[in-house]
């Protein structure tokens, strides 16, 4: 017998492990005990008289049932916080964001200006650095939102899309016969540093660090003028770059992922970002957009 009401306690549970992959943060972003958040969604499973998540991998996964429940959930949830928030009046909310460089300028504004303008009560606050540094801070609970890049096979997240990587030279004033190899890099603990030298090392290339910055920007105008070789995203090689795929001691790096990360509980606003930055990416770095 199907109930006639559920407790959108349990729903809000539902959709923290639905939208983590995980009890343990699950239970961390509804402030919960691991037991507590496992106790409720079985509880929610008896009710609806169907198993709802997968906990047999990994990572814990929607069935079939779930998906469909974890739409209708999310739904009824941003509706009932959007419910408190305007019988609350205009009090000024807070959504913090944290994502890598790449796409804290044009590729964001859309998304960004679009809710700012449905919610003028609302303030955007925006983190932008190294993926690594931004995943730390949203599991620190000093950020709501953040897409970040990551090895393949990673946490999942709310979703996630391959970025594929690219060896790439100047144009102009070429690098790659040097030895030893200059490198354009990220600090230390930027994802790409860290496979590029790994690569090299595995091919027997002798390198030197010549380059070092935070800022993407900084490092593709590096290459351009012939600093050093770098390992970056694919859809960001310039005209004044020359791709160095194939050439003996330039093996292929497998790709890396962007992936969209949420702390639930989201707001109702949160929510309607978080569909926002998916579109946004799924525009940027799915396979029909690279073959635009």
């Amino acid at each position: 017998m199907q109930p006639s009401s559920i407790d959108p306690t349990l729903l809000r549970s539902f959709c923290a492990v639905a939208e983590t992959g995980s009890f343990t943060r699950a239970a961390q972003g509804v402030h919960l005990t691991q037991s507590t958040v496992s106790q409720q969604i079985r509880r929610l499973e008896e009710q609806m008289g169907c198993t709802l998540l997968d906990r047999s991998g990994r990572h814990v996964e929607c069935t079939l049932e779930g998906e469909r429940l974890l739409a209708y959930a999310q739904r009824i949830l941003a509706l009932m916080d959007e419910a408190v928030e305007q019988l609350a009046g205009a009090t000024e909310a807070v959504l913090r964001i944290g994502v890598p460089e790449d796409f804290a300028g044009h590729a964001l504004m859309p998304a960004l200006g679009a809710l700012a303008r449905s919610q003028p009560q609302l303030r955007l606050e925006l983190t932008s650095g190294l993926s690594q540094a931004i995943w730390q801070q949203l599991q620190a609970g000093e950020l709501d939102l953040a897409i970040v890049k990551q090895r393949s096979g990673s946490t999942p997240g709310m979703a996630r899309w391959p970025e594929p990587l690219a060896w790439i030279d100047s144009a102009r004033h070429p690098c790659h016969g040097l030895d030893p190899l200059p490198l354009v890099v990220f600090p230390q603990g930027g994802l790409y540093r860290s496979e590029m030298t790994h690569a090299l090392d595995a091919a027997g290339r002798r390198w030197r660090l010549a380059y070092v910055s935070a800022s993407l920007a900084s490092l593709e105008a590096a290459v351009e003028q012939g600093l050093g070789i770098s390992l970056l995203p694919r859809r960001l090689v310039g005209p004044g770059h020359r791709l160095l795929d194939g050439m003996a001691g330039f093996a292929p790096v497998p790709d890396v992922e962007v992936a969209l990360h949420v702390r639930a509980p989201l707001s109702a606003p949160g929510r309607r970002l978080a569909e926002r930055l998916s579109e946004v990416c799924e525009a940027l770095l799915s396979p029909a957009a690279g073959e635009a």
